[in-house]
């Protein structure tokens, strides 16, 4: 069976890199790509690295364009997706990339967005440990998926294996990241521009303002669920989950390098620490968790549907470090949409992907 396939926001970056991917798929037919202020343009001309869609228009994005297909990814900036997902009711998978369906909290959801809140959808992270399995599971036959924040899916990956075995204390988390510009999506802002960024690192959202903690303290709340114990009480507000996020643009165009560290828990050793992502990523092919004392780059993932991690033991700072890379764009929003698409629908899982990146 062929599946036929609409793309919203189909001019921007995380719209491009979901068609780059969707172009070497033999299951899929992209048929329709929409815009708002490029409608009526060739998809070429936005995307000239995607020659092999050059005869697609974009179109205007509205529910009538988008109906009628057997899958539609929207691509579109936050709290806009909302609008257009409750008028595809009769379309059989809807995957979100925006942020419209990730929260179930409508304090988180008005705290860090703010607009209209939409119903949570099935979270498109398949590796992420939750209640004792993976989140695969509950992807098999999902009709409606949110594809997962890159920055909030790279923490939550990291960290979620060592929560789910009760080896850290979630109550004080410390991830700071290193992010290209790519991820804040294609729109003209001036700190984005080349004379702001290059040769400089820029913080951003700083004290507990990024949007992605919210998203991240409800992965990590889902994986303790698995564990034998919490190290926190689950009765604080916080859900005994405290994040202390810093991301810090660099001029690299792609790519995340987030470094987590949380202590360990009372009376765990060493083995039982790297047992317990050895445990989580052994046999997954798309998050791989190096040999000990090995680190990955972000050059190592680019265009990759992979996610790289090194864990070491600070034993004097009573502390595990993470880190972490994946390119934003792929692993970290486009590949993890198609790929929870493939479980979906039934597919093999790692069909269009890869875990090769591209080098130098």
């Amino acid at each position: 069976m062929t599946y036929s396939v609409a793309v919203s926001g189909a001019s921007g970056y995380a719209g491009g890199e979901i068609l780059r991917i969707l172009a070497a798929h033999p299951d899929v037919e992209i048929r329709t790509v929409t815009a708002h202020s490029n409608a009526g343009q060739p998809l070429i001309q936005h995307q000239p690295h995607l020659r092999s869609l050059a005869h697609l228009t974009l179109q205007d994005t509205t529910p009538e364009v988008l109906a009628g297909h057997d899958i539609v990814f929207l691509a579109l900036p936050h709290g806009q997706s909302g609008q257009y997902t409750d008028a595809l009711g009769d379309t059989p998978l809807v995957i979100d990339a925006g942020a419209d369906h990730r929260l179930e909290s409508v304090a988180d959801w008005d705290r860090f967005y703010g607009g209209a809140f939409h119903e949570p959808w099935v979270y498109g992270v398949p590796e992420l440990p939750v209640a004792g399995a993976k989140q695969r599971e509950r992807l098999v036959g999902a009709k409606r998926i949110a594809a997962p924040g890159c920055n909030a899916s790279t923490v939550s990956l990291s960290l979620a294996p060592g929560v789910a075995a009760g080896v850290i204390d979630p109550g004080d988390i410390v991830t700071v990241l290193a992010v290209g510009p790519s991820g804040a999506g294609k729109s003209l802002k001036t700190n984005l521009l080349a004379s702001e960024i290059l040769g400089s690192a820029n913080p951003y959202a700083v004290g507990g303002t990024h949007r992605h903690i919210p998203e991240i303290r409800q992965a990590l709340v889902a994986a303790r669920t698995s564990g034998e114990a919490a190290t926190v009480s689950t009765d604080a507000p916080d859900r005994g989950i405290r994040i202390s996020f810093t991301p810090v643009l660099v001029p690299m165009s792609r790519g995340i390098l987030a470094t987590s560290s949380a202590p360990i828990a009372p009376g765990v050793s060493d083995d039982q620490i790297r047992d317990a992502w050895e445990a989580a990523y052994g046999d997954e092919t798309f998050v791989q968790l190096l040999p000990a004392g090995q680190f990955p780059r972000t050059a190592d993932v680019l265009g990759a549907n992979t996610a790289l991690m090194g864990l070491a033991i600070d034993r004097a700072a009573n502390r595990i470090v993470v880190v972490t890379a994946v390119d934003n764009l792929t692993k970290g929003t486009a590949g993890a949409a198609v790929q929870s698409m493939n479980i979906a629908l039934g597919l093999a899982e790692g069909t269009a992907l890869s875990v090769n990146g591209v080098a130098p």
